[in-house]
Formats: structure tokens, sequence, C-alpha cells
């Protein structure tokens, strides 16, 4: 099982928000999804946490595109525009730093205009596991 059937089919939260993975390849992840009216926030906007989730889920399937089971340590995004209904939103995840052990990576979701939505960052740990093998590393953190 590659990482992008592993993510899209394993992550059900991320499925649930509509996010989806489009393309992987080593050190590059693309997530795309469209903003509906159940991402939209009480200020008519989308939510802050669907698009952490598109990001996450982009961030997740670039840490792990290496075949060697990755969980996050911390992220951090940065809201710069609003998405809103009917958006289509795309977060490209490129992996910045190819460390054996705690990877780093950033993501920028883009708006279908091109229109630069928010900007994450993220830190992993790679485990002693592999993708499609979770039960043969372990996670420093829980959860």
């Amino acid at each position: 099982m590659d990482i992008k059937d592993f993510l899209n089919s394993g992550d059900r939260f991320a499925a649930n928000a509509g996010a989806q993975l489009m393309e992987v390849r080593e050190g590059y992840a693309r997530a795309e999804m469209t903003v509906t009216a159940d991402h939209l926030n009480a200020g008519g906007v989308c939510q802050g946490g669907a698009i952490f989730t598109l990001a996450d889920l982009a961030v997740a399937a670039v840490m792990n595109s290496r075949g060697q089971l990755t969980f996050g340590l911390q992220n951090s995004i940065a809201f710069l525009h609003s998405a809103k209904e009917g958006d289509r939103l795309i977060a490209e995840a490129v992996e910045t730093y190819n460390h054996h052990k705690i990877p780093y990576a950033e993501v920028q979701v883009r708006n279908q205009n091109n229109q630069l939505i928010s900007v994450f960052t993220g830190i992993a740990y790679r485990t002693s596991g592999t993708v499609g093998n979770p039960t043969a590393g372990s996670s420093p953190v829980a959860g």
C-alpha cells in the first residue's frame, strides 16, 4: 500500500472533512478540499481548523513519503487570507529538511485563483516502522 492510499483510507478525520491527497512523491505532497457550508465559521468564512486539517494531511504525506512511519511533533499555521464557500483549496507540502529522525516541512495552502490562504510548518519524528506496518514503530507521543 502506498502512502497516498494509506492516508486517504486511514485518515478518517481528514476524509470526513473532505480533504484528499491528490499526489505524493518523495519530498512532495498535494492535497485538495472544496470549502462547503459545513466548513464555515460564524463569520461566514472557512473555519481555521478545516484549513489546518487540509495542511496537516499534506504534511503527513510528505513526512511519510520516504516509506518510514513518521508522526508529527509540532505544527504551526499562519492564516493570511480567508477562504469562502465554493473555494477549492490546494495544499502543497515540500520537505524542507530530510533529517533521518526529525524532518521539517512547509505547506502552502492556496485557492483556485492561486491566492495564498495560509502557510504551515511541521516538524516530525521518524520511527523504525514502515508505512503500512504501523505496529513496527512507536510514536514518541500519545495519540
